[in-house]
């Protein structure tokens, strides 16, 4: 990408400059309003309106990689890679009705503390330590990398280093003084630049090529169908389950992103908030995934599918507006950042420190803010090493197939069958890291196991596989195993009198009802599936 091609004008810097400066003092503002507890500054008062918590889900979840990744992503593959996006619309309609609940009833402060409450200290602490990892490793270095690259790029003052450098800073000095209720309004503001920008860029893009009709003309029949066969290299149609493992683990219970639905305002407002994300999700469609096409067709020689967004954007975008969508990037990579820092600062301050030391809400505070700084400073150093092994970047989506199904397996089947005990649970996330990793590193990282003969399987197959065996795991070692009786379950297992309250009386306003909600993302969902068959 040559600085000539990609030229931004003093009205772009201006707008961009115009928008961190905006960001910072709004951090600055929430910092000298919120009262300093620490339910203000890790979970906003436990006081978010529907709103808020769905923009910010959204946004959040279009990370600057995804941003430029899903373009990229229907540039090489098609408009099989929106499998991706309806999928979190069901788990979206799944985690309302089923998992928040229980969560909200908890009063749980991170996700993994509801294992604790459901099983024992065991699994939080080790299903704890994992996503701080995650954190560290794949969601702030990913987010980092993806934004320092395409910043680089395209100034041409800044080189890799300095551009993450900048980043990190800007995102961690609002995060560290604002906590969750900065990062929400900052997120939602984030949402609704991404969505103006994209919805501009495809608009230009469509006028571009000719109109809807000229859209699918002379693209590559297999690059215009949601569902592949069987032996599909990039997402077979037996794999579909995995994508929603996957879902499953991203939307429910990944601290990162359910951290928003916890510091729901009550139980209603955070299960509209998390349908209104699952409307969210599906113009994606039109907003990352068809330009993916466009691209395809404007510049077919590209030599790298990543390249579809910024080119699209500096080729197509008048000046002003080249800004606007720079902006919407940076916002893009700055809420994944955000969120990941506060949850990273979140699980050690109420996983570890508060539950072993006794410390005052004013220290954990402190304490969260010394995490989050941490955070930062090691994404900024880790992040311009992922340029060494992009590849392996792609890998670490893949990873996450042979490790997250275990642990989706001891929630899911927590909720429902009351039986299971703290044993089962701790053994079958041990399973997911002792079997995953190895298993992981041998067939997508060094190519072992193409060399012994042993059968391709798609890593998406291989969740189904993983959360077989935990099944398995979790209920044999359960059952043979006998634990002492957990006092408050029924706050914790699914509660199948309440959801028929909720989901067989009409609510007022009508607007604001539940069902109503559910039912017509579930006739929309179908609808775009149905369309792309």
């Amino acid at each position: 990408m040559g600085d000539a091609k990609f030229d931004l004008h003093w009205i772009d810097y201006a707008i961009v400059v115009v928008y961190f400066i905006g960001v910072i003092a709004h951090g600055i503002y929430i910092s000298r309003k919120s009262g300093g507890g620490s339910d203000d500054y890790f979970l906003a008062g436990r006081s978010l309106p529907w709103y808020l918590i769905g923009f910010s889900l959204f946004a959040s979840n279009m990370s600057g990689s995804s941003f430029v990744g899903l373009m990229g992503g229907a540039y090489a593959n098609g408009v099989v890679i929106f499998n991706y996006e309806w999928t979190a619309a069901l788990v979206l309609i799944l985690f309302a009705i089923f998992v928040l609940p229980s969560f909200l009833r908890a009063k749980i402060s991170t996700v993994p503390e509801f294992l604790e409450e459901r099983y024992d200290v065991r699994s939080r602490r080790a299903f704890s330590i994992f996503t701080i990892l995650a954190i560290l490793f794949i969601d702030t270095a990913g987010a980092l990398y993806a934004g320092g690259l395409v910043i680089s790029n395209v100034t041409g003052y800044l080189n890799l280093w300095s551009a993450v450098a900048v980043l990190a800073l800007v995102a961690g000095i609002y995060t560290i003084l604002g906590g969750l209720s900065a990062v929400v309004v900052t997120d939602t503001v984030q949402a609704i630049l991404l969505i103006i920008g994209a919805a501009i860029l495809f608009w230009i893009g469509l006028d571009e090529i000719g109109g809807w009709k000229q859209l699918f003309i002379d693209v590559p029949e297999e690059k215009t169908k949601l569902i592949l066969p069987a032996n599909d290299d990039f997402l077979p149609w037996t794999g579909l389950w995995g994508v929603v493992l996957l879902g499953f683990y991203y939307w429910t219970i990944n601290q990162f992103v359910v951290q928003r639905t916890l510091g729901a305002k009550n139980l209603k407002e955070g299960q509209i908030g998390a349908l209104f994300a699952g409307f969210l999700k599906l113009p994606n469609l039109f907003l990352m995934i068809l330009p993916g096409l466009i691209a395809l067709k404007l510049y077919p020689e590209l030599e790298t599918p990543d390249l579809a967004f910024p080119t699209l954007a500096f080729e197509l975008m008048p000046i002003g507006l080249r800004g606007l969508i720079m902006a919407a990037l940076i916002a893009a990579i700055m809420s994944s950042l955000d969120s990941a820092m506060n949850s990273a600062s979140t699980l050690v301050v109420k996983d570890f420190v508060e539950p072993i030391w006794n410390v005052s809400e004013e220290r954990q505070v402190w304490l969260g803010r010394i995490v989050t700084g941490v955070v930062m400073v090691f994404g900024a150093i880790y992040a311009p090493s992922i340029a060494g092994f992009e590849s392996l970047f792609s890998y670490f989506q893949s990873s996450l197939s042979y490790i997250i199904p275990t642990i989706v397996v001891v929630y899911i089947l927590g909720l429902f069958i009351p039986w299971l005990n703290g044993n089962g649970a701790f053994w079958t996330i041990i399973l997911g890291l002792v079997v995953g990793i190895p298993l992981f590193i041998l067939k997508e990282v060094t190519g072992i196991w193409a060399n012994l003969g042993l059968p391709e399987i798609h890593y998406t197959i291989m969740s189904t596989i993983m959360m077989l065996l935990g099944i398995a795991t979790h209920m044999g070692i359960s059952a043979m195993t006998s634990a002492e009786e957990k006092e408050n379950l029924d706050d914790l297992v699914w509660s199948g009198s309440e959801a028929r309250k909720v989901f067989t009386e009409w609510e007022s306003p009508l607007w604001q009802d539940r069902t109503l909600w559910a039912g017509l993302l579930i006739l929309s969902t179908a609808g775009f599936v149905i369309w792309f068959w």
